[in-house]
């Protein structure tokens, strides 16, 4: 009766969101499920689990909390710590859920209706293949995946499989940013060939490298997964494999997809870059972390559209008013995206035009849009679907695997490598602001200091390979460990 009461309110729910479809204007966007009334029936409810509870999960409990016809069913981490404590929190509020360890526990279970994930990102991609090919629908954090390889794999999976499965890039449902796309394309800021993203944030030193305990409370073979098992070196256990490779992809792929993703949406890119070069280091402190905390990313999309992309983690200022944002230039004037919900655009004087905002929880609404379009089976209606979320993930990928292919180089042999390339952007002035950034932080390149300057590498978006590089190529994948690996496209 359950399963019947069920199908019927997912049909019912199929015909509600056609009805709205038929009386909502194109492009606008959907009323949060706060906002409209559903039905609290226990066998009206979809049943979620999230996977991955420390950090980011934390979040997703909260945003999915403000549904009631969403039901958290379960809670799923490899610390039994972590994971009991979050059940025990939620319970005195709602229906306490079940903890399991184990991941794969949760896909045997044929009521649960969906996943969310929140893991580190080396299992983003594994665990979303998994839970889709259990034929459950899928909210999974950005980076998609940790690899180009299988966040490919992952697109294929929901193609085959028929399943919804948004990625965790929440701009994508702000209103506000919506209405700035829709500015750049009218023309309004004239000819729009550059975006630079930028993600000047404060990391500090993650201590010393060393050989440190494994916290009892964790499975290591299932926090690993698809890694291979490699010592603790790092002083804290959460959080901080985002700065070491076999777990993380550093803040381009960690805060920066974010920005990496409304810079190709604002410049109407579907497709991977066609060239790349990075250049960068790991300066100011030597600790247990492998990622660059300073970082420079050229992506050439054919001669009219290029992505800057810049990482800061020691002190800086701002550019034009933002720090963790992206800034748009057109031939009329430039725009501004200074957050996930809010764009400013300014004339070619500086001259402040136009704001567009948004208000309410941006991790709200997405999951607001993720839940419609479970009920209403249709890709379509997801605002940031796996395939947008595998582009943007993948184009962080290729300005990684340019840094970790270079070598040491002084100040003029990169600017004589960035003056080769065929983009949009000031090269030597993007060059002298990292320069004097690092400066500022009495670190002098040229001096005790060199940038490892990245391969160029050439690239093929359609079948997504380096071209003529197969060191470059090895970065595309990883090897797996068994039994956490991740499928073949004619395994999917």
């Amino acid at each position: 009766m359950a399963q019947m009461n069920r199908r019927r309110f997912l049909e019912d729910s199929m015909l509600a969101a056609a009805a709205t479809a038929a009386t909502t204007a194109a492009g606008a966007m959907p009323a949060l499920a706060a906002e409209t009334k559903r039905s609290t029936s226990p066998n009206e409810r979809i049943r979620v689990a999230v996977i991955g509870v420390h950090s980011r999960g934390g979040e997703h409990i909260a945003a999915i909390e403000n549904f009631d016809d969403v039901q958290l069913a379960y809670i799923c981490d490899i610390d039994t710590k972590v994971g009991n404590r979050r059940c025990e929190e939620i319970g005195k509020k709602r229906t306490k859920p079940k903890y399991v360890q184990d991941l794969r526990r949760l896909f045997d279970d044929k009521s649960l209706d969906a996943v969310t994930i929140a893991t580190p990102n080396h299992w983003h991609s594994l665990a979303a293949i998994w839970a889709m090919q259990a034929g459950k629908d899928v909210y999974v954090e950005k980076p998609v995946s940790h690899n180009v390889s299988e966040g490919r794999r992952a697109v294929q999976t929901a193609e085959q499989h028929k399943r919804i499965c948004e990625a965790g890039t929440q701009s994508r449902s702000s209103p506000g940013l919506h209405e700035a796309v829709a500015y750049l394309k009218a023309g309004k800021l004239g000819e729009v060939k550059l975006a630079r993203s930028l993600c000047y944030k404060p990391r500090g030193s993650i201590g010393p490298k060393g050989d440190y305990p494994i916290p009892t409370e964790v499975n290591y073979d299932l926090w690993s997964g698809p890694a291979p098992i490699l010592p603790l070196t790092r002083k804290s256990f959460h959080y901080d494999w985002h700065w070491q490779w076999p777990y993380g992809n550093g803040d381009l792929g960690n805060q920066g997809i974010h920005q990496m993703d409304i810079a190709r949406w604002f410049l109407g890119l579907d497709t991977l870059a066609s060239n790349v070069l990075s250049y960068g280091g790991r300066f100011g402190y030597e600790d247990a972390g492998e990622t660059p905390n300073t970082l420079v990313s050229a992506l050439e999309f054919g001669p009219d559209k290029t992505i800057v992309f810049e990482v800061r983690g020691l002190k800086t200022g701002d550019l034009l008013g933002a720090k963790v944002g992206v800034i748009v230039y057109g031939s009329e004037g430039y725009m501004v995206v200074p957050s996930y919900t809010s764009a400013s655009v300014f004339d070619t004087k500086g001259k402040l035009v136009q704001t567009f905002n948004s208000k309410g929880d941006a991790v709200v609404r997405h999951f607001d849009n993720f839940f419609q379009a479970m009920r209403s089976r249709k890709t379509a209606d997801l605002k940031a679907s796996i395939l947008e979320g595998h582009l943007s993930s993948a184009l962080c990928h290729l300005g990684n695997a340019s840094y970790r292919l270079g070598s040491l180089h002084s100040n003029a042999a990169a600017l004589d490598r960035l003056k080769s390339l065929k983009c949009n952007d000031h090269v030597q002035e993007t060059l002298d602001r990292t320069t004097s950034h690092l400066a500022d932080n009495q670190i002098k390149i040229g001096g005790n200091s060199e940038f490892l300057l990245g391969e160029t590498l050439a690239f093929d978006p359609a079948g997504e390979t380096f071209i003529g590089n197969a060191a470059a190529d090895a970065l595309l994948t990883r090897e797996y460990r068994a039994p956490y690996i991740v499928p073949a496209a004619d395994k999917i």
